[in-house]
């Protein structure tokens, strides 16, 4: 089968195929009258132009900022993160798998040379362990799927190693942040994103390796935060990890909460673990049960209070909205299109997404945007279900809007204002932007035969656990 050849139609699946039952193509470009359908020549001509702006970016940070996290693309310095004072080649590991997809391969040879010879996680300084996971442990297991490098999965090994004790608490929740070299760990008011987060990435790496405490302990975090949930059968955004005890009621599919969901699914994809099956289907239906807020013809998921369902709150967080792709992935087609057209007109009114918009005064409540891939992990998901080109239409807009705003000197920058034209940009761009938005643009539009599109897994960082085809 080549990697144009349809989609996985048996059983409950992440890439479940569902029927479409969508309007037609809309406008697109910003700022373009509508456009006939496009054909798949013309679409994989975008994922070639897609490649040219990451080889662009690439050969800036190569440029400027070869080894350091994050690059400024205003000033052409740099910034460190997940360490204060330490850079650990953030962007050169979360670009890796989205370099070798789109084939260009001396440059991620060129990644991984610098890997082996210069990533050393020995350091005295601390971590979030959620974003180490997702982004470092992540990225080199992707990069390790995709080249077989051996290098690379020690590499992750390592670092896994150094965040596991931050799961040594009574409840088994991981805390907030550890030491890479002292092990001391601090911050137990957590999160369901940073509780369940991990056990995709953690998994895989105890299956790669044999050794079977990574999973364990991911597992654990997510079953016993599952059993923590309101008589709604509805998780809060604040939870001890020491005590089990709740810190705040609101319930979200924003931050905080967003990734938790995903993880529930993704694991039953992944590893076919039917409990987790189970969690998502149970928390999935309470969330269209009580959340839903229709207004206007638009569908929003609301924060609610998480005891007794009452809305507390109108503003969106622009994260939520990847969720009318898990939405479609695990079988609510109807809700989850719905949901993603809703942030699409919203795209369509500013541009460029805003950080945080409210549904009651139709109003954005952050003006901001940090490149943000979620629209377009949306889209990708749903085109994978269903091969609707509406999906590939709102992901072209996506891409086009963040090639004419947020496009610098020397590379990709956030918008400190999206409502202003020109649009306001910041001097960051963050890590995610090199695995997330690219790929999904270009996996979107290119029909890559290195992507098998009917049997694959992109983590919530977008890194590619299952579905890269080496030889072709």
């Amino acid at each position: 089968m080549n990697a144009t050849e349809g989609v996985a139609t048996m059983g409950i699946h992440r890439r479940n195929l569902i029927g479409a039952g969508m309007a037609g193509i809309a406008a697109c470009a910003v700022g373009t009258p509508a456009s006939r359908t496009s054909t798949a020549s013309e679409w994989r001509l975008l994922g070639e132009k897609v490649k040219a702006e990451m080889c662009w970016a690439w050969d800036l940070y190569r440029e400027r900022a070869w080894g350091k996290d994050e690059i400024k693309p205003i000033s052409g310095t740099f910034s460190s993160f997940p360490l204060k004072a330490h850079h650990l080649g953030l962007s050169l590991i979360e670009a890796l798998d989205t370099l070798w997809v789109m084939g260009l391969d001396s440059r991620f040879a060129d990644g991984v040379a610098w890997i082996k010879a210069e990533l050393d996680f020995d350091v005295d300084g601390e971590v979030s362990v959620f974003e180490a996971s997702i982004r470092l442990v992540g990225g080199l297991l992707s990069a390790h799927h995709a080249s077989g490098d051996p290098m690379l999965l020690v590499k992750a090994r390592d670092l896994a190693d150094r965040l596991l004790p931050a799961f040594d608490t009574p409840t088994g929740f991981p805390y907030r942040y550890i030491n890479l070299k002292t092990g001391a760990r601090r911050d137990s008011a957590t999160n369901p994103a940073e509780v369940g987060t991990f056990l995709p990435e953690w998994g895989t790496l105890s299956r790669l390796t044999g050794d079977p405490r990574y999973h364990a302990a991911a597992r654990r975090a997510v079953v016993a935060l599952f059993a923590k949930r309101s008589r709604l059968d509805l998780l809060a955004v604040k939870i001890d990890a020491l005590t089990g005890e709740w810190l705040d009621s609101r319930a979200t599919v924003g931050s905080y909460s967003d990734s938790f969901y995903e993880y529930l699914w993704d694991s039953w994809h992944l590893f076919g673990d039917v409990e987790c099956r189970h969690m998502y289907e149970v928390c999935t239906a309470a969330i269209l049960r009580h959340q839903q807020v229709w207004k206007g013809g638009k569908l929003w998921i609301a924060d609610i209070d998480f005891e007794t369902g009452t809305v507390v709150s109108t503003e969106q967080d622009e994260l939520a909205s990847f969720y009318g792709g898990l939405l479609a992935q695990g079988g609510a087609k109807t809700e989850g299109a719905a949901l993603t057209e809703t942030w699409s007109a919203l795209q369509d009114r500013f541009g460029v997404l805003p950080e945080g918009f409210d549904y009651e005064s139709g109003m954005p409540t952050a003006r901001t945007n940090s490149l943000r891939p979620e629209l377009a992990d949306a889209v990708f998901n749903l085109w994978l279900v269903d091969r609707n080109p509406r999906w590939r239409e709102i992901g072209r807009r996506h891409f086009l809007a963040m090639k004419r705003w947020n496009k610098a000197r020397f590379g990709y920058a956030d918008l400190a204002d999206v409502t202003t034209t020109p649009k306001r940009q910041a001097d960051h761009c963050p890590g995610y932007w090199w695995s997330e938005q690219m790929k999904y643009y270009y996996l979107l539009f290119s029909d890559t035969p290195r992507f098998d599109y009917s049997k694959n897994y992109l983590s919530t960082e977008g890194n590619v656990l299952l579905g890269f085809r080496r030889g072709d």
